[in-house]
């Protein structure tokens, strides 16, 4: 039998190429006054922060500005973007570019209603009460923040990246326009592509899938695995970075309600300790962890690689779901994601911090959703795998 479970999504989601241009009519309508945009550098220097600036201008709308985010989010961030909120007497929160400026104005969101610091939420249901209105745009087709309830802010003093979840983190309004990704280098189309993907892969497997993020998981692996070599090569291929895009929001949907497993758990502390971008450390794990989870699960591990492209007709199972490290060794090679190596870690400081990045991975409670669960030996074995890998 189905057990009973909740879909949860933003109560309104506007996608489609231009929609960002039509922010200052949803907050018109909203009653909103003044808004906070939570955004970094890149984005004032290519001129989109002003020009939201201006479509909400359009619609008296009065905005200010915090753009300190330049780097994954962590609690200085929500400190200061939260002191700017009061400040400025701002009434809602617009988060603008990737995964950190969006995840840092979630977490300055809730920090408007309730008390202490943002450290006291790490985890899961802390959260006591909803936040100040959010709306999340954003500028990368990848993380899926803009329809996710968690966000994850590194806390500087122990380099922990802490995973929040909560339905309050979920924004209230996504506005997904594949035009404001036009300007991403092909680095970032790479990192962040392989990262939604990611996404719609684990919330496919996971313990935790259930029917309603089933359909989001496959229409999205299609998506992206069918279209991201196009954006990658051609960033002005708009069809390709629409169909990114969707993917990227739909796999956001999916991981929010079924949650991620064991490549994420094994990620964060990659990232923590060596600085290394979210999405590009996901592409690093993401075909040894998939080659050791097969069996866990090879009957949907085999609809992965259909949802890649492959031809699983008339196979045995585990040919099938072979067949879905195949197609990510081929993809991640297609768009040049580095290894791990390449990025520059070095092998002796990530043989010295595998036990304690085995520990950190354990208690973000992810690989708990993996179909095949491993022991902390064998995480420390799979660091070393993705390590070596050709």
């Amino acid at each position: 039998m189905l057990p009973p479970r909740d879909f949860i999504v933003p109560a309104m989601i506007r996608v489609g190429s231009g929609a960002a241009d039509q922010a200052g009519e949803l907050c018109r309508v909203k009653g909103f006054k003044k808004g906070l945009i939570v955004t970094d550098k890149i984005m004032q220097n290519l001129g989109l922060v002003n020009k939201l600036e201006q479509v909400l201008g359009q619609q008296d709308i009065q905005s200010a500005v915090y753009a300190g985010v330049n780097s994954e989010p962590v609690v200085e961030y929500v400190q200061e973007g939260f002191d700017l909120y009061r400040e400025q007497g701002c009434d809602f929160l617009v988060g603008l570019g990737g995964g950190s400026p969006i995840d840092t104005a979630k977490a300055i969101a809730v920090m408007t209603t309730n008390p202490g610091s943002i450290e006291n939420y790490k985890g899961i249901g802390k959260i006591g009460q909803r936040g100040a209105p959010l709306i999340a745009i954003p500028t990368t087709a990848g993380t899926g923040s803009e329809a996710t309830m968690f966000t994850v802010i590194t806390d500087t003093k122990t380099d922990v990246k802490m995973l929040i979840g909560s339905p309050h983190l979920m924004p209230d309004i996504a506005i997904v326009d594949p035009l404001l990704t036009i300007s991403s280098p092909p680095s970032v189309t790479a990192a962040t592509g392989i990262d939604a993907l990611v996404h719609a892969i684990e919330a496919y497997v996971s313990v935790k899938a259930q029917p309603m993020s089933d359909i989001f998981c496959l229409s999205a692996i299609e998506l992206i695995a069918g279209n991201i070599r196009q954006a990658w090569s051609n960033g002005t291929n708009q069809e390709a970075r629409e169909k990114v895009m969707l993917g990227a929001l739909q796999a956001g949907i999916a991981f929010s309600n079924s949650s991620v497993a064991l490549v994420h758990g094994m990620s964060r502390p990659i990232g923590a300790y060596f600085h290394i971008a979210h999405g590009v450390s996901n592409a690093a794990l993401l075909a040894v962890v998939t080659e050791f989870s097969l069996i866990g699960d090879p009957v949907r591990y085999g609809h992965v690689a259909r949802a890649m492209g492959e031809h699983t007709d008339f196979m045995p199972v585990m040919e099938a779901a072979d067949l879905a490290v195949k197609a990510i060794k081929r993809l991640i090679r297609d768009i040049k994601i580095p290894s791990l190596a390449e990025l520059g870690v070095e092998e002796e400081k990530l043989i010295r911090l595998a036990p304690s990045m085995a520990d950190a991975a354990i208690d973000s409670g992810s690989p708990a959703n993996n179909p095949r669960k491993p022991t902390r030996q064998e995480i420390i074995d799979l660091y070393s795998r993705a390590y070596h890998q050709a």
